[in-house]
């Protein structure tokens, strides 16, 4: 069994490297061991199919140094907070076994954004009841319950709750974000409308948001992240 310290767990392929992959690239680092799970595979998305961004999630996969990706396979735009597609996110969760897990935004432009942090919030809670069976290849699961679910910042401006310094990995965060070269600005996709996200001054927007919020921390740049529940530290000393 392959145990994870932290799970993200974002709705789309490359939502994860929009939001938090410096913040992974950091805790990979520290020696980490980090996993994905895509819950769907972004088949409605205007550019591209969902084969090709199997194989630009592999390739960001190995850029970040991801112990693991998979893709649960739920229906792009059309998933809901139900028991079916929880009890899906539940056996991944008891799976890996993280301490935290990190997903989408509570609200963003996209909706499947805010319907996917509910599911992960939910299911998250769920996972730690015993009496809510699941199987992995034919063995019950134990029910598990991460300490953190924190939310990443996506389109939308959200207050953050914590500030990562991601400094030292702006560069390749950037990188795993052009690996899905279907989606962003890529002079040699041919053929396909031009998208809100594939324009060369989108990544622009990204790297502002980052500025923004390293200032407040006085660094170059930083990755936000909100949490439902009020966090503690161990002592003020440990405040950056």
């Amino acid at each position: 069994m392959l145990k994870l310290d932290i799970l993200v767990l974002s709705v789309h392929p490359d939502d994860a490297e929009l939001g938090c992959s410096g913040t992974i690239l950091k805790h990979v680092a520290m020696g980490k061991k980090v996993g994905f799970v895509d819950l769907t595979r972004g088949e409605l998305g205007t550019r591209g199919t969902a084969e090709i961004r199997e194989q630009e999630a592999t390739a960001s996969a190995k850029i970040l140094g991801l112990a693991v990706r998979e893709n649960l396979g739920l229906p792009d735009g059309f998933f809901e907070n139900t028991k079916e597609y929880q009890l899906k996110v539940i056996a991944s969760i008891r799976k890996y076994k993280p301490e935290i897990i990190l997903t989408n935004a509570y609200h963003d432009r996209h909706p499947d954004h805010g319907r996917a942090n509910e599911l992960v919030e939910t299911s998250a809670f769920l996972s730690g009841l015993r009496k809510i069976e699941t199987w992995d290849n034919g063995v019950q699961q134990e029910a598990w319950r991460p300490n953190h679910v924190l939310h990443f910042i996506q389109d939308n401006y959200i207050e953050p709750d914590i500030l990562v310094d991601v400094t030292d990995y702006w560069d390749k965060k950037i990188e795993s974000i052009y690996a899905f070269g279907s989606q962003f600005y890529n002079p040699e996709w041919k053929g396909e409308p031009q998208t809100y996200i594939s324009s060369p001054e989108f990544i622009n927007v990204v790297a502002a948001r980052a500025s923004e919020f390293g200032k407040s921390i006085q660094v170059k740049y930083a990755e936000g992240f909100t949490s439902r529940k009020i966090l503690g530290v161990d002592n003020l000393f440990s405040l950056k």
